[in-house]
């Protein structure tokens, strides 16, 4: 407790800095004291497979620790953008313990990997392919941005503020997701892989992991070269770990504060998707907040977060802090 009241008065003395400083380090484990709720669509998945939560982790965390390939790869792409590899374990266990299983091999992943290789599929819409959706007018801002983070969120929002649960030239666009309508050709809220990524998520962060690690850009034409990348755990670790890194980043320059040893909070991003705009926001409600007079909130772990703080002893006996 004497900690947390330490870090407390740090954090009003230096409100009217945030986030222009260095950024307050988020003490590790749980801000809540019980788990928050689990959404309905992970806990009726579950149910349908007759299975529990912690069957799920168990066999997830049965994967990590039996395959020491496995955790090889995490640590070589955790080394690759400068963070701690229990980050990308505990978003990987996030992802198979609430939304999938997770196969027993890791070989499993690769053959899976190949399939995709193989079929005819293309991201659209209603016949409308994404990349003549994004030539039309609404997304001429978006033209001149090269890098490819910078680039698909621009689209993801114009996506959001003129063509999300529209008619717009006689289509009926969903309520849903711009990863959802155009990027997931076999059924909506579909992703892959032992991340889980979706393949938007992978478009995005594809200069970035090119520029890191020399693997080649993707591109939004070739569907079948994305969802190999997704599927491919030597690919597909990378671009976790950049998802991640980017996470870090942008609560420490945007809100103020430094996330990096605290796992649970960098996979509540990981399943929440959008760390600049929720950081924006942090920021936003804790100037409010120093204008009250009050400390600054600090970020808080979802339910997938939390359950990655409550194992993390575990995790880190296969990932040992170096």
């Amino acid at each position: 407790m004497r900690k947390w009241i330490v870090v407390a008065a740090a954090l009003v003395a230096n409100s009217a800095l945030l986030p222009a400083w260095a950024g307050v380090a988020v003490p590790p484990g749980n801000r809540n004291v019980e788990q928050p709720d689990v959404p309905f669509g992970s806990a009726s998945r579950t149910r349908a497979l007759k299975t529990t939560y912690e069957a799920k982790y168990r066999k997830v965390y049965g994967l990590l620790q039996r395959d020491q390939e496995l955790r090889s790869k995490i640590r070589t792409a955790a080394n690759q953008f400068g963070i701690d590899p229990i980050h990308v374990a505990g978003a990987i266990v996030g992802e198979h313990t609430y939304n999938v299983d997770a196969y027993d091999r890791l070989q499993a992943y690769y053959v899976k990997a190949v399939a995709y290789l193989n079929s005819s599929f293309a991201f659209s819409y209603e016949g409308e392919s994404v990349d003549t959706f994004i030539r039309r007018p609404e997304f001429a801002g978006c033209n001149g941005l090269g890098d490819s983070y910078d680039l698909w969120t621009c689209r993801e929002g114009v996506w959001n503020t003129s063509f999300r649960g529209r008619t717009v030239g006689g289509t009926a666009f969903p309520n849903n997701r711009f990863s959802a309508v155009f990027f997931q050709p076999f059924y909506a809220g579909q992703t892959f892989g032992i991340g889980q990524l979706n393949p938007l998520t992978a478009l995005t962060m594809s200069d970035i992991v090119h520029e890191k690690t020399g693997l080649p850009r993707l591109d939004h034409t070739d569907a079948q070269e994305v969802y190999r990348t997704i599927m491919d755990p030597d690919r597909t670790l990378t671009y976790v770990a950049a998802t991640l890194r980017k996470s870090i980043d942008a609560y420490e320059t945007i809100a103020g504060f430094d996330i990096s040893n605290n796992p649970g909070i960098t996979a509540t991003l990981y399943n929440v998707g959008d760390p600049e705009a929720r950081a924006r926001a942090l920021k936003a409600e804790n100037r409010a907040r120093a204008q009250r007079g009050e400390a600054p909130k600090l970020p808080e772990e979802n339910y997938y977060g939390w359950l990655v703080n409550e194992k993390l002893p575990e995790l880190r006996e296969l990932f040992p802090s170096s």
